[in-house]
């Protein structure tokens, strides 16, 4: 009997990406306050209080709405160039891409998602860091697409990607990490003949991976 021949979606990739980001919201945006401190005064778990405390639980979800914006532009983004290229070429009966290969289409497919996703990347990072300024000072975006056209209106076009080089090379070393990584450690996984192509192989290629992930960038570029 054949093994069956698991075809993979780009699309499920960003799919996933926005339930992910539903669930990691509150400590993205914790991130954010810690980074744009003037001194360090607080850590995670004061932080997460002091928001609590000022603003209600609730506050802890500000911005969500950006977060997921950014994740149906960047993440879809590079999931469909990197995976819709790979299986193109692995259709040829040349077998799986070099590694070397893998880490060129993940850079590129990170960078174009990253330079796509920088709209709402901003407006992310400006909504959940509004509670800490003077009410005077606030921005009060309703939800994503209006902090996308006030953007826009108020302060121009090139305002929407500024940071754009940033993320956009963050993007790229990310993407290498997560999907060239991954890819590269579940072939070798599989090459060992010890496991087969279950949740547990999915978890140690993971593992893998994100030892080797580069670290998380520094918010700069969207005040």
């Amino acid at each position: 009997m054949m093994a069956e021949k698991r075809m993979s979606r780009w699309y499920f990739g960003g799919i996933a990406s926005c339930g992910a980001a539903c669930c990691t919201h509150p400590l993205d945006l914790v991130k954010v306050h810690l980074q744009t401190q003037q001194e360090v005064k607080m850590r995670m778990v004061g932080m997460a209080m002091h928001v609590v405390k000022n603003d209600g639980v609730l506050a802890l979800y500000n911005g969500l709405s950006a977060s997921l914006c950014r994740q149906m532009s960047y993440s879809l983004t590079r999931f469909a160039i990197y995976e819709t290229v790979r299986d193109m070429m692995g259709s040829g009966g040349q077998g799986p891409m070099p590694f070397y290969q893998k880490v060129l289409l993940g850079a590129f497919g990170g960078f174009t998602g990253g330079f796509i996703g920088t709209p709402a990347d901003m407006v992310n990072v400006r909504m959940q860091n509004d509670m800490k300024l003077p009410a005077e000072q606030r921005r009060n975006y309703k939800h994503a697409l209006d902090g996308l056209f006030r953007v826009w209106r108020e302060e121009g076009t090139r305002k929407l990607f500024s940071g754009a080089t940033m993320a956009s090379s963050r993007g790229a070393l990310v993407t290498v990490g997560q999907l060239a990584c991954y890819d590269q450690a579940k072939q070798l996984v599989l090459g060992t003949g010890l496991m087969g192509d279950n949740i547990l192989t999915h978890f140690l290629s993971s593992f893998i991976a994100v030892s080797i992930e580069a670290s998380d960038w520094p918010v700069i570029g969207y005040s």
